[in-house]
């Protein structure tokens, strides 16, 4: 019998579920906190929102909303993560999903007997086992596992993550004081962006390792995402259609004080502000190099500068983290995890373990797992058969030769997606593999 164990409650394990639950499908579904919504949900008790109080996404809302439960009419085109969280739970409930969730539950072990999972959960002070379940989904998000360079040196003042990051003045007054932010992704421009604000009295400096291309968040009036190319338009084609854009609407970053990129646009994971090219052109925001080491109340940068600093803030991402897997059923390296159309791994040993909502999709990772749910439930129905593990593997190398091979090497670019020819791709697999279910039924 088709029994699922489903981890998380974020937006990949509430729409994964919301399909089981439609298609009758038994599962347990454990999630650690109180509450839904993951990295969206402000303050979660679980220690795992990088969410900071001022924080707007960067998708519109045209992109975001699910297929069958369409965002507010009356949002602005890039919402707050407050209204986001509370769209989440609208969702939850309208389609009854909130009584289903064992809340409070911590799933600290999984592991497989012969061809059954089992999973080892810590709730109320007390440690259960659970199962068997034929197949686990594993939605426990990877915005929470921070990545934080290894510097030479100790530093004296304050050095924290940006994930937990607040406010300028939570948790640590950072008002008049001087800030250094490393990175300069869409978290770390946002952070600068908010500090960097003259009536904070901070001195606010980023410190960029490389340069980057920072895009405007509307074109012509418009939002950046609402009107994407057509996914059957050749990348090649879409990437050089819309680096001229790119170009004419904010020019060279040098202008800006930014270092020069040393790659075309959308050849990076994309940077999205309308704030910040605009502070560093007013000189609310300086731009130093690599960080190189740490001397007491100083800084030291790779062009030789040294400056007295009371905070260092990593903007620097995340890692790719499976507590309670075993790291033969989860090999990542490098912060990658080969995956079959990113959900599974082609050894058929590992077929029982699906990874939903593990990827870096342009423009949204809200509504992605929702997507991939529809091949999941068509394989536990047998509307749908995997390739053999063979051509998994090689479908599996073409993929993300497509999806990511135009980025530069990097470990933040292991997991990218275009949503759009991604989901374009996922319809034809999901009618190839119903066509491969009767002559595996026929073995």
């Amino acid at each position: 019998m088709t029994n699922v164990l489903i981890i998380g409650a974020g937006c990949s394990g509430f729409t994964t579920a919301k399909r089981l639950k439609e298609e009758g499908i038994a599962f347990d579904w454990f999630e650690m906190s109180d509450r839904i919504g993951g990295n969206w949900a402000y303050g979660n008790p679980n220690g795992r929102s990088a969410a900071y109080a001022s924080l707007h996404i960067d998708t519109s809302k045209f992109r975001l909303q699910f297929e069958d439960f369409p965002c507010p009419t009356d949002w602005p085109d890039f919402p707050h993560h407050s209204l986001i969280d509370g769209y989440f739970n609208a969702y939850v409930d309208h389609f009854g999903l909130r009584p289903l969730i064992r809340f409070h539950s911590e799933v600290k072990r999984v592991w497989q007997e012969g061809t059954d999972w089992f999973a080892e959960v810590e709730a109320a002070g007390t440690t259960q086992r659970h199962g068997p379940y034929s197949h686990v989904v594993i939605a426990n998000g990877h915005h929470w596992s921070p990545n934080v360079p290894e510097i030479p040196g100790s530093f004296s003042g304050v050095e924290m993550h940006a994930r937990d990051y607040r406010t300028p003045f939570d948790p640590v007054d950072l008002r008049g004081k001087t800030v250094v932010v490393v990175g300069l992704g869409n978290t770390a421009v946002d952070i600068a962006s908010e500090l960097g604000q003259r009536s904070l009295g901070t001195r606010l400096i980023v410190s960029a390792r490389r340069g980057v291309w920072v895009l405007p968040k509307y074109f012509n009036g418009k939002p950046s995402d609402k009107t994407p190319l057509p996914a059957w338009m050749p990348g090649w084609l879409k990437r050089r259609l819309a680096q001229g854009a790119v170009r004419r609407a904010v020019g060279n970053m040098e202008d800006y004080g930014l270092p020069r990129p040393d790659h075309k646009p959308l050849e990076a994971h994309p940077t999205v502000s309308s704030e910040f090219l605009l502070r560093c052109g007013n000189g609310d925001i300086e731009v130093k190099p690599n960080v190189t080491g740490k001397e007491g109340d100083q800084l030291l940068f790779a062009d030789g500068s040294r400056e007295k600093v009371d905070a260092l803030i990593y903007a620097t991402g995340y890692r790719l983290s499976f507590p309670f897997l075993s790291p033969e059923d989860a090999p990542v390296t490098a912060n990658h995890l080969p995956l079959f159309k990113r959900m599974v791994q082609p050894d058929p040993r590992l077929q029982g373990l699906w990874f939903m909502g593990l990827a870096q999709p342009l423009p949204t990772l809200v509504n992605f797992a929702e997507q991939q749910s529809k091949l999941f439930a068509a394989l536990l129905t047998g509307r749908y058969a995997l390739p053999e593990p063979a051509e998994m593997q090689r479908i599996l190398e073409a993929d993300e030769a497509t999806h990511k091979g135009h980025y530069y090497a990097s470990q933040r670019h292991t997991i990218q997606v275009d949503f759009d020819l991604y989901c374009h791709d996922l319809k034809a697999e999901i009618a190839a593999g119903a066509r491969r279910v009767p002559a595996q039924r026929a073995a």
